[in-house]
């Protein structure tokens, strides 16, 4: 099945990859907000311009697609946009990722290289499980959230919607990573962290918490 990428940054980049090692898909452009990479190439791929060409790619029978933003809520943000255009929305997983199939994932999934999604993991739409990170048995990952590179979440950890899981962060069992925090790289969580705080240190501690985003 043909795929556009919406998003030509890093991100896009790594996504084109994880979709040329999986098979399943045949990338056939990017879609980016950013006008003056229309037309350009991207790892041997055309932009094919801003988000106002997929009505015209869905007349090409375009059924397919996938948000390759790293940014949260602008990726669930696009998403939808994309839903409502009429596109289906595909996951991107690595053949080096481990996936138990007992896990349950939902659309527009990204699953990098040698990561790790145990037994009855769930994931909801527009998660991104970066390079390399574990995600334990029974754990909940709600829309949208990043669970970064080297990122290890112990068993039964609900991370909330939106929610940043720093660079090689390490969170113990059972925990409650709130909507929309941020736990800083290389933090040791062993406390419940709330919605929207900021979160650094070894044992990480609320540095901030801040208002909620509107996402449209």
């Amino acid at each position: 099945m043909d795929v556009v990428i919406i998003g030509a940054g890093g991100h896009g980049k790594v996504v084109l990859d994880i979709l040329r090692a999986q098979g399943v898909y045949k990338p056939i452009g990017f879609v980016d907000a950013d006008t003056a990479l229309a037309g350009t190439q991207v790892c041997g791929l055309t932009v094919i311009g801003p988000a106002n060409v997929l009505p015209k790619l869905r007349q090409q029978k375009i059924k397919a697609a996938v948000v390759a933003i790293g940014d949260n809520r602008p990726r669930v943000h696009y998403a939808r946009l994309v839903r409502e255009a009429g596109f289906e929305l595909v996951n991107a997983i690595h053949p080096s990722a481990s996936i138990s199939p007992t896990a349950v994932l939902g659309t527009n999934i990204v699953i990098a290289a040698q990561a790790v999604v145990a037994t009855e993991a769930r994931l909801h739409d527009s998660v991104l499980i970066n390079t390399g990170a574990i995600v334990d048995h029974e754990c909940v990952i709600d829309e949208g959230a990043h669970i970064c590179p080297g990122v290890c979440l112990a068993g039964r950890v609900h991370v909330g919607a939106c929610a940043f899981v720093g660079l090689g962060a390490n969170v113990i069992q059972c925990l409650s990573i709130g909507q929309g925090a941020a736990i800083g790289a290389g933090a040791a969580v062993i406390h419940d962290i709330p919605d929207y705080a900021t979160a650094v240190g070894v044992p990480a501690r609320v540095i901030k918490v801040t208002e909620p985003a509107f996402v449209a």
